[in-house]
């Protein structure tokens, strides 16, 4: 009896496992396909709007304030940038090292490339509605250059 009881317990496990690992996954590709893809390689806005939601905001601090930089501003300089062809040529990579759901919440580091030199730290939190995970808010942390 005890047997079937741990493997019970053992099919139970590897399937919450499963699950958050297939949770994280997707929150992943939103990262990468939005993010990434959408606001830093000007991929389409129609990238970025999958996988933000609308009431997401930016959080920076700005000479000691916190300033908010909600969705549609950001998307609007993206507009303005791809109108005027102020677009690096060289690519953005992300690498997320972590991401944590607890049920419907999830958050995600990740860390932002190009040409090899590292851009950004940034930190997503997200949330699971309906039709999937959405970006609803970042903080970031900004590298200083190497002078």
């Amino acid at each position: 009896m005890k047997k079937y009881i741990l493997i019970a317990l053992f099919l139970t496990n590897i399937s919450i496992l499963s699950a958050q690992e297939t949770e994280k996954a997707a929150i992943k590709e939103v990262i990468l396909t939005s993010y990434v893809d959408g606001i830093h390689n000007r991929g389409g806005i129609e990238k970025v709007e999958t996988g933000f939601h609308p009431g997401f905001e930016m959080l920076s601090i700005n000479n000691g304030l916190l300033v908010r930089f909600p969705i549609y501003s950001w998307i609007e300089s993206i507009k303005k940038a791809m109108a005027s062809g102020q677009m690096q040529t060289e690519k953005v990579t992300a690498e997320i090292p972590l991401v944590d759901v607890a049920g419907d919440a999830a958050i995600a580091r990740v860390e932002l490339y190009r040409a090899g030199k590292h851009l950004f730290t940034d930190y997503m939190n997200l949330y699971k509605f309906d039709d999937g995970w959405k970006i609803v808010a970042k903080t970031y942390y900004r590298i200083p250059e190497e002078k």
